[in-house]
């Protein structure tokens, strides 16, 4: 058995060149950096941050391969296999698999609007078609649907949905599927299902909540420290320092957030911090020479 998944997880970015094509040399010092500088505990490709939508099936399939490749077996390499239809999420999820992947983090496919009965059948179909574990990714803002509690503990009683990334913003929501469904509940009945924060703004509060797992994408801007945020919170249970710590980040983890160029301002912030990643592939174009000061400002404490 695999051990269970929990600490800092990066939505990893795709680094681009200049032309906007994958730059594959880029991307697997990335991950070195994140696992082997940093710390990080998971790495997740092909995500919101990772401009899946953007990239055309090949391009995806390269971006796992070099991410397995550079990560070796040291963290879990979860990726993200989200598609607009059933049949293409299975494919993908079969693919990743098959390429090495340790799981699959799926979201409730974009624009058809699918009922909470469409979405149970979607993911059984791709429970039923890979044998690794899958995280259930909970992000109404971008997808325009929100997986409910009740939806989510139907789901962790298919074989391989073990996790959740719950990313509505809500924290009561955290909790709540926490104490429905999580291990020591009543309500998990074939299967439990661990949260992971999918916020920035919230993530010390949902550690508060017992949470031990947060999936981010300012991770690859300042992923040290949010691994010193896990250990302080989380291992070490030192809340009052673990609250200093939050109080730092928390500001630019708002901008990130709640400025509306979450991608954009991730990957101009990588390359203050001396990790240049590339432009964000169109239609997303790069942040102003205003935000980009304001960006700026933020990182200030924290560059190299």
């Amino acid at each position: 058995m695999p051990e269970p998944w929990e600490g800092i997880f990066t939505a990893l970015v795709t680094p681009m060149t200049v032309g906007e094509e994958l730059d594959e040399p880029r991307l697997g010092e990335m991950v070195e950096y994140l696992i082997g500088k940093a710390g990080v505990h998971g790495i997740i490709p092909l995500g919101s941050t990772g401009e899946y939508y953007a990239l055309s099936p090949e391009e995806r399939q390269r971006v796992v391969a070099l991410t397995v490749e550079a990560a070796a077996g040291r963290v879990p390499v979860v990726v993200g296999t989200n598609a607009g239809s059933t049949r293409d999420a299975v494919a993908f999820s079969r693919q990743a698999e098959q390429q090495g992947a340790d799981g699959v983090m799926l979201a409730a496919p974009y624009y058809s609007l699918p009922t909470a009965d469409e979405l149970f059948e979607h993911f059984r179909a791709v429970d039923e078609a890979i044998d690794i574990p899958i995280m259930i990714y909970n992000y109404p803002g971008r997808t325009g649907v929100d997986m409910e509690p009740d939806l989510i503990g139907r789901l962790g009683e298919l074989e391989h949905v073990g996790y959740v990334k719950e990313s509505s913003g809500e924290i009561s929501r955290m909790s709540e599927i926490t104490r429905r469904f999580g291990e020591r509940s009543s309500e998990a009945r074939e299967g439990a299902v661990t949260v992971f924060c999918g916020c920035d703004t919230g993530a010390l509060e949902a550690f508060v909540l017992g949470l031990k797992g947060w999936v981010g994408g300012v991770v690859n801007v300042i992923p040290k420290q949010h691994v010193q945020l896990h250990e302080l919170a989380v291992v070490r249970g030192d809340f009052r320092a673990a609250r200093d710590l939050y109080y730092q980040i928390l500001p630019l983890l708002a901008l990130m957030e709640q400025g509306g160029k979450y991608t954009q301002f991730v990957k101009a912030g990588c390359e203050m911090m001396g990790q240049p990643v590339g432009p964000p592939r169109r239609p997303l174009l790069p942040p102003s020479e205003g935000e980009l000061s304001a960006l700026r400002q933020l990182l200030e404490p924290f560059l190299p």
